[in-house]
């Protein structure tokens, strides 16, 4: 993210603010608060950069670090003998070539399936054969791949109905990672998911570790998910700004705000009217074109206070 340097102009404002206008002090800051641009909000690959690597892949997620993106999210869900893996589909069929190497083993399902035999698919050569080869990784490699990039993780419990206790078994494969340190666990990890009772359930065994429900519930419902969840994260089409308001309103388990991350934005637009309606991350599977789209709306808005302040000292002759 690029430091930019506090111009003459905006350097004469502040002179004026305290020495020129003599505006009380609150007021002063309540105005420069409401003048200043809204924090950018976190841009998030959506299983790493699926744009230009296959999605859940440690090559996509290597991708989205060659390209800065520090946050990065990923699915989990566990074999037939008890590994958890990186997968979105509950079948194989999507992402691999599953259907040619165990033609008889319709429909394919990640639960049919042991790890080992899982090691074997090819988890690249459908999106592109030059990731020929690619895997489908273990969580545990998943984790230590994120954690050399210096990348952070949020990382979605897939379909927990169909895998029983998978929660526990989530935190203790976390712990073993060396996930569930005081430093990740303060500003690296965030566990996400569609269900309300295994978030619940994944709250319980690790209350320490900042969680997430995908979805979108009405304003009136929003306080029950406070006491378990620290985000509410909608589809992008649910978001307005009162209902971002009415989340924002509220505080989650460990009592700070509730945030919001909208999924999944790939259009530029789309991403400053997300950003401009106060929403704290945005999940994209093109995040590197969604952080340049929110750096240039907020270039043109300091811009716009330029020219404003330029206005306002060439009135007072300054």
């Amino acid at each position: 993210m690029r430091i930019r340097p506090v111009s003459a102009v905006t350097s004469a404002l502040l002179v004026l603010s305290t020495l020129v206008l003599a505006v009380p002090r609150a007021g002063a800051a309540a105005a420069a608060q409401a003048a200043a641009p809204p924090r950018a909000p976190l841009v998030i690959g959506h299983r790493g950069v699926p744009v230009q690597a296959p999605e859940n892949t440690l090559a996509s997620v290597d991708r989205a670090d060659e390209l800065g993106i520090t946050w990065v999210e990923n699915d989990v869900q566990r074999t037939k003998d008890g590994a958890l893996i990186v997968m979105h589909d509950t079948t194989l069929e999507r992402t691999t070539d599953v259907k040619r190497r165990f033609p008889g083993r319709a429909r394919w399902k990640v639960a049919d399936f042991t790890l080992a035999e899982i090691r074997k698919l090819d988890a690249g050569s459908w999106y592109d054969r030059r990731f020929a080869g690619e895997r489908v990784p273990t969580l545990r490699s998943y984790l230590q791949r994120v954690d050399r990039n210096r990348q952070k993780l949020l990382l979605e419990v897939k379909a927990p109905e169909l895998y029983p206790g998978i929660e526990r078994q989530l935190a203790g494969e976390l712990q073993r990672a060396g996930w569930l340190d005081a430093r990740h666990v303060r500003g690296s990890l965030v566990v996400q998911s569609f269900s309300a009772p295994s978030l619940k359930a994944f709250h319980r065994v690790r209350p320490d570790v900042k969680t997430g429900f995908l979805g979108a519930p009405k304003a009136s419902e929003l306080r029950s998910y406070a006491a378990f969840a620290d985000q509410i994260n909608p589809h992008h089409r649910s978001v307005t700004s009162a209902w971002v308001r009415a989340v924002h309103a509220l505080r989650g388990p460990h009592g700070r705000r509730l945030e919001v991350s909208a999924w999944t934005v790939d259009n530029g637009d789309r991403a400053v009217d997300l950003a401009r309606t106060g929403v704290d991350g945005i999940i994209s599977n093109a995040p590197h074109e969604i952080e340049e789209a929110l750096e240039e709306d907020r270039d043109e808005q300091e811009q716009e206070q330029e020219d404003d302040g330029l206005s306002i000292l060439g009135f007072l002759g300054l």
